[in-house]
This record gives C-alpha cells, sequence and structure tokens, in this order.
C-alpha cells in the first residue's frame, strides 16, 4: 500500500529544531553577516505587560512596609525543598543580590542588577551562580503576592539589603526604579571562551599582568562574576589573586578601600558549601530536563541537609556568628594563621593552623558540632597584601567607619548602573547626592528659548559647528547605565574637553561662544548646546526648502568639576563614531560593529541609526571636516541625497585601501565620492539596504527630514531623567 498522497512517510509534521537550533541561523551561514538584533532585542512585542504599563508608575502603589515585613519573615523560614544554613537564608539573598549587580563592568556600562537579567541564560546558569535559583524560586511567593508593582530585578536586590538589615547592618538606603527584562542581554559580551571557566590565560594578554585583561570584560574566567576563589587559574597565591581583585574591582569604579570593605562584609556572613561530590551534581538550569521545572545542580546527596549543599566546592563560614552582621572576620583572618587545605569536594581553601573549639561555627544544620572556619584565596589577599591589609586595619581599629564604608560601597554596587538619582523610587532614597550618580543641577526652564535662538543665530557659528557639538555631547549616553549624555555639559569638563573625537581645539572655540550666551541669557550652557544642534538642523532643512521645527524641552543643568568623577567618566570615551564618520585608529572588531555598539548604547533601532547616518552625511558633520560619505553637492542642507546617491546603479564602488572605498561613475569612470565601510553597509546589507531604499525612495524626502528630526530629539533627551514623573 502506497503512502496517501501529499503525506511523507516518517518526516515530523512540525519545523523540527528550526526555531532553536543556532547552526540555522544567518549569522551560521555566514559569520561575517552583520547581525542587527542587539538594535530591536527589547521590542515590546516581548513584553507581556503590554505597551501603556508603567512601571514607574506601578512600583509607586507597593506596600513598602509590608513587603518589607514579608521578607524579614522569609529570610527565616526554612523551608524543607532547600533548608537555610542556621535556619537563616540571609547569606543565600545577599549572594543572590551581589551576584545580580556584580556582573556590571564601567567600560561599557553593560551588566549589573538593571534589569533582572539573573533569570535568563546564561547568567541563570553561570558556574559562579550555582544554587542561585533556589533563592529566585524562594521570592517566588513575595513576587506572586505584590505582582506587577513589583520587578524581579527590584526584588533581587531588596532581598539582598533585607539580609543585611535581618542580621544588624545598618544599609544606606534603596532605591526601587529597576525595570525587568523578558529574555535575555543578547548584546552583552561575557568572553569569547568556549568552555566554563577555562583558564583565564585567554583573556590576558599576559595572565600575570591583570591590567591586560580583555575589555570591557572584568571577571577572570568566563562563568565567574570576579575572581577565581581558589587562586589564579584555581592555583592559590594570594599576592596575584590580590592582584586580579584589584583590576576586576577597579573595572567596577571600586578603589581598594571600598573593594576591602566589600570583601570583608560580603563575607561577614553567609558560608560557602562544598561539603559532597561536585561531580554528582545535575546539569544547570538551562540544560536540565522539564521535569527540573527551572531547578539545576540537582545533589543526590543532599539528604535535605543544609550541610550537605555542594556550590563553590568550597566548604565553610568565614566567621564564628555567620547570622550576625560583626567584626568576627576581622578576629578570624587577622588573629591565627592559615594554612592550605581541601575542602570535601576538593577544592582548595585555607582554614586556622590553631583555633579554639568555642571560636569555630557551628555546623549548618546540626549546632552541636563545629567546623574549622575557612578563607578563600581572596580573603588572604586581604590580610597580606599591603593596601588592603591597610584597610582592614583602619576598619578594625574604627567598626562605626567600617560599616558606614561597606554599607556606602554596597549601595554603590547595587545601585550603580540604575544611573542618576532622578531615576530613583521609593522612601528609602538617600537624601546624599554621590559622585558616581553623575549629579545635575536643575536648570533653568520658564525663558525665552527664542531670544536665546536668535543670539546663537548671530553668533556666526557654523551649522558643522553647531550639530558636531550637540551631537558629542549628547553621543555620550549609555542606556546600560544611564550615564552620559548632554545634560550637565560635561563637555565643557576634564575628561571630555580633551578627548580627540570631541575635536578639542574646535570644541573650544565654539564652546567660548556657548558659554557667553548662557551668561548673557542666564540659562544653560548644557541648554544651548543642544538648542544651538537644534537651529542648525531647521536651517538646514529651510535651505533644502522644507519648515522644521526640531522639539526642544529646557531645564537642562550644568554640572561642575566637583560634581564629575572624572576617572570613571574616562571609560565612556569613544573610540568610534560612525555617525561623523571617525574612528581612533584600526581594531579587531569592523567599524560597521562600532556603529551597531554605539547605536544600542544609545537606544537607537536600526532605522533610527540609518535615518541618522544620513541626515549627518548630508549636513557635513564628519569628523574634521572629511569628506568620506558626503553623497552629495549639496552639502550643508538636510537632504536624502546620501540614499538617492548609495543605490544609484550608475554608480560603482571599489576599495582603494583599508576602509577607504572610490564612488565612480558607472560609464566615464570619472570619481565622485569616498566612502568607508560604515557608508557603503548600508547599501551593502540586506537589511539596512530596505530601510536606505525607504529613504531614498521619491516621495521620501518630507519623510526622511521629519525621521531625522525624531531621532535627533531621542539622543538629545536620552538622559533627561528630570522630565520622567
Amino acid at each position: 500500500m502506497g503512502a496517501i498522497e501529499g503525506q511523507t512517510t516518517g518526516k515530523c509534521p512540525v519545523m523540527h529544531g528550526g526555531n532553536t537550533e543556532v547552526g540555522n541561523s544567518v549569522v551560521n551561514w555566514w559569520p561575517k553577516s552583520l547581525n542587527l538584533d542587539i538594535l530591536h532585542q527589547h521590542d515590546h512585542k516581548t513584553d507581556p505587560l503590554g505597551e501603556n504599563f508603567s512601571y514607574r508608575e506601578a512600583v509607586k502603589q507597593l506596600d513598602v512596609k509590608a513587603l518589607k515585613q514579608d521578607l524579614h519573615a522569609l529570610m527565616t523560614d526554612s523551608q524543607d525543598w532547600w533548608p537555610a544554613d542556621w535556619g537563616h537564608y540571609g547569606g543565600l539573598m545577599i549572594r543572590m543580590a551581589w551576584h545580580a549587580a556584580g556582573t556590571y563592568r564601567i567600560a561599557d556600562g553593560r551588566g549589573g542588577a538593571g534589569t533582572g537579567n539573573q533569570r535568563f541564560a546564561p547568567i541563570n546558569s553561570w558556574p559562579d551562580n550555582g544554587n542561585l535559583d533556589k533563592a529566585r524560586r524562594l521570592l517566588w511567593p513575595i513576587k506572586k503576592k505584590y505582582g506587577n508593582k513589583l520587578s524581579w530585578a527590584d526584588l533581587f536586590i531588596l532581598a539582598g539589603n533585607v539580609a543585611y538589615e535581618s542580621m544588624g547592618l545598618k544599609t544606606f538606603g534603596f532605591a526601587f526604579g529597576r525595570e525587568d527584562i523578558w529574555h535575555p542581554e543578547k548584546d552583552i559580551y561575557w568572553g569569547a571562551e568556549k568552555e566554563w571557566l577555562a583558564p583565564s590565560d585567554e583573556r590576558y594578554e599576559d595572565v600575570s599582568k591583570p591590567e591586560t585583561m580583555e575589555n570591557p570584560l572584568a571577571a577572570v574566567q568566563m562563568g565567574l562574576i570576579y575572581v577565581n576563589p581558589e587562586g589564579v587559574n584555581g592555583n592559590p597565591d594570594p599576592l596575584a589573586t590580590a592582584e586580579q581583585v584589584r583590576v576586576t574591582f577597579a573595572r567596577m569604579a571600586m578603589n581598594d578601600e571600598e573593594t576591602a570593605a566589600l570583601t570583608v562584609g560580603g563575607h561577614t556572613v553567609g558560608k560557602c558549601h562544598g561539603n559532597g561530590d561536585a561531580e554528582a551534581l545535575g546539569p544547570a538550569p538551562e540544560g536540565a530536563d522539564v521535569e527540573e521545572q527551572g531547578f539545576g545542580w540537582r545533589n543526590p546527596h543532599m539528604e535535605g541537609k543544609a550541610s550537605k549543599a555542594v556550590t563553590s566546592g568550597i566548604e565553610g563560614a568565614w566567621t564564628k556568628h555567620p547570622t550576625q552582621f560583626d567584626m568576627g572576620y576581622f578576629d578570624a583572618l587577622l588573629d591565627h594563621e592559615w594554612q592550605l587545605s581541601k575542602s570535601p569536594a576538593g577544592a582548595s581553601q585555607w582554614e586556622p593552623v590553631d583555633m579554639k573549639e568555642e571560636d569555630k561555627p557551628v555546623d549548618a544544620t546540626d549546632p552541636s558540632i563545629r567546623h574549622n572556619p575557612i578563607m578563600t584565596d581572596a580573603d588572604m589577599a586581604m590580610k597580606l597584601d599591603p593596601s588592603y591589609r591597610a584597610c582592614l586595619d583602619k576598619f578594625r581599629a574604627d567598626p562605626a567607619y567600617f560599616q558606614d564604608v561597606f554599607a556606602r560601597a554596597w549601595f554603590k554596587l547595587t545601585h550603580r548602573d540604575m544611573g542618576p538619582k532622578p531615576r530613583y523610587l521609593g522612601p528609602e532614597v538617600p537624601d546624599e547626592d554621590l559622585i558616581w550618580q553623575d549629579p545635575v543641577p536643575a536648570g533653568k526652564a520658564d525663558y525665552d528659548v527664542d531670544a536665546v535662538k536668535a543670539q546663537i543665530a548671530k553668533a556666526g557659528l557654523s551649522i558643522v559647528d553647531r550639530i558636531s557639538t550637540a551631537w558629542d555631547s549628547a553621543r555620550t549616553f549609555r542606556g546600560s547605565d544611564m550615564r552620559g549624555g548632554a545634560n550637565g555639559a560635561r563637555i565643557r569638563l576634564a575628561p571630555q574637553k580633551d578627548w580627540e573625537g570631541n575635536e578639542p581645539d574646535r570644541l573650544a572655540k565654539v564652546l567660548k561662544v556657548y558659554e557667553q550666551i548662557a551668561a548673557d541669557s542666564d540659562v544653560s550652557v548644557a541648554d544651548v548646546i543642544v538648542l544651538g544642534g537644534n537651529q542648525a538642523i531647521e536651517e538646514a532643512a529651510k535651505a533644502a526648502g522644507h519648515d522644521l521645527n526640531v522639539p526642544f524641552q529646557p531645564g537642562r543643568g550644568d554640572a561642575t568639576d566637583a560634581m564629575t568623577d572624572a576617572d570613571s567618566f574616562a571609560p565612556l570615551e569613544p573610540v568610534a563614531d560612525a555617525f561623523r564618520n571617525w574612528q581612533k585608529k584600526d581594531y579587531v572588531v569592523q567599524p560597521e560593529e562600532l556603529m551597531l555598539d554605539r547605536a544600542q548604547l544609545l537606544g537607537l533601532t536600526a532605522h533610527e541609526m540609518t535615518v541618522l547616518i544620513g541626515g549627518m552625511r548630508a549636513l557635513g558633520a564628519n569628523f574634521g571636516g572629511n569628506k568620506h560619505g558626503v553623497f552629495t553637492d549639496r552639502e550643508g542642507q538636510l537632504t536624502n541625497d546620501f540614499f538617492v546617491n548609495l543605490t544609484d546603479m550608475a554608480n560603482t564602488w571599489k576599495p582603494v585601501e583599508n576602509n577607504l572605498y572610490e564612488i565612480r561613475d558607472r560609464k566615464t569612470g570619472e570619481l565622485k565620492w569616498t566612502a568607508t565601510r560604515v557608508d557603503l553597509i548600508f547599501g551593502s546589507n540586506s537589511i539596512l539596504r530596505a530601510y536606505a531604499e525607504v529613504y531614498a525612495q521619491d516621495d521620501a524626502q518630507e519623510k526622511f527630514i521629519c525621521d531625522f528630526a525624531s531621532a535627533w530629539n531621542k539622543v538629545m533627551n536620552a538622559d533627561r531623567f528630570d522630565l520622567v514623573s
């Protein structure tokens, strides 16, 4: 009997593997293809709460007092399915919060606790995050109770704060306002390794020189938050570990005192887990089968006892009273000699040579049993490195000072990626303004904008001067950690005024004019900078035959040097700006990849990036006045000529040297224009070409001008958190 017509015998009736296998992706088939996904990774279609939901409004309705009472009760409500150490979940919750926040790095502002990303792969399954799936599941009843008025991102950090409070620490404060994402952050580069905990040599030019770790990375190995607790590549050497700790924490903008305080305060409570066979554990959450329901690292030998847990492989508590925030860490580390030993799981750890039985912590399950405390290689680094040791001695001599330094460092760690203080919500937001929050004073908003525009018009600055200055001021914004931007006019201050990409000599001349206008008008320089750019765009549109009113919202303020942590602003320096067709030097990645990185940090979509590039070329706003990509004989007018001529098949294109191309007339061979890769990518990449074709059409000029103004306004106002209720 033959097969029924229309059927294929034995063939799966669904698109088998097509939606899940990476091997079927365009990038897999064509590895050099430009992947634009990062520009649309958090599209509203993924958000189950809908476009009209506002978390900022919802969280204002939260009963914070009741929530904190519930969290305090949770800390000591040990549950059979995951028993708490000494009947207290504080250590587990602190580690969860710490590891959520600790992924932040200052180089690109990515990572951190601000999005609830710990719920998703790969972070939910990193080796260093072992058993934090249990912490998150312990919090589920509370999240369920308070619903959309409480984000997971806020709950993770608040749980850590409450844990510390329940164990005796007076915290510095807490802010709500972190909004959840709904799928992993694909834009974050965690390293090139293909294996968890691969030797750290792979991310260093020289592993003996920690400062040579690849940027923007901060963790020393794939799957770790900071450093390997057993030592460099698992080899104990406290002084070598100290240098890795120093670089890692510096890449979070932490100094030695903050680093020492965080290490001590983090290890004053809780314990490490390695009382068993690490090889017996099941797969991580992302690799576990469906019956595990999101759990990972199944321990077949735990026997319902907290003391049988296995996570890092190191086993033991640091202090005699692991559920109390006290000075016991100093007593243990500094008053005893320590020697290397092995945990039951085989991990390297340090244990005291001689300690009285009564000074040892009791077993996490059975209080009749005592065990040696332990120290990791990073703890021993605090004792043996001269700078860290000086911090510990100072802390020990003044417990109140230590608690204050730690509370502030913990607040910084858990709030750094939230950005400026206007984004903070809730009753526990500290009154004090902190320099790492990039404070900006309120600016004047009730003034005659047209009068200021008239002064700018009379000043004689070129369109390019005005547009370039406004763009350079605003382009520093990073949606990753909400830093940078035009508000504050920090382009006037060190280090920004001296950045190569800001053309310091040209910038100084423009700022001299703007500062005088600001003084005469009693408005901020920040407003004048943006207003000047807007006015230039309106002039350019008028020259192209279109009336345009670029939206402007006054009220920016001017920061001062005293309000600016210059060192932490250094990583915001652009090394390339496709929008002004500039690149500081050649890099491993292609210029168009650097363009995507900047566009994503600015919060731009692919079509917004496209229209801005085309408009900036037509305006002649390239760095240093270079003519690459200026495909027009009407430079300075806001036209769609860039797209018209890019897509004109009367032209041919050929490379002449690295990142430089010629556009010639197909019939005569006459040289018409030059271009870079970031110009030609809009004609070669199929997706970007589709956008370019929209703006090249005969009916597109008005749409082009409106879309350009809208995208420009978005960048100019990206940092206006003072306007958000």
